[in-house]
């Protein structure tokens, strides 16, 4: 990703891609606007606590509500929402969404 002038979940270039020779083609952030974040991976050999994790509603839970943005849907959009909104949850409480 380097060589796009991004790093990974940058959104800058949803619309407009990186100009190749001087990475100054964006329209959503001005370049000295950009933020910068560094991270140094330091462990330190002790064992973690368990993680708490809160599971995300099921399916049936999803169906079932009728606010948000199920507020004004019925039959299948519903069901095509509420199928979506679970696949994500559970993908993303998994970590597979990563990478």
């Amino acid at each position: 990703l380097h060589r796009y002038g991004r790093s990974y979940g940058d959104k800058r270039d949803v619309y407009k891609r990186p100009d190749a020779t001087n990475n100054q083609s964006y329209n959503a952030q001005a370049a000295d606007r950009d933020m910068v974040y560094c991270f140094c991976y330091a462990p330190t050999g002790e064992t973690l606590a368990p993680q708490m994790v809160r599971i995300p509603p099921s399916l049936k839970v999803l169906q079932a509500c009728t606010d948000g943005p199920f507020k004004h849907l019925q039959g299948i959009s519903k069901q095509n929402l509420a199928k979506q909104l679970h696949d994500r949850f559970v993908t993303e409480i998994s970590g597979t969404h990563v990478g």
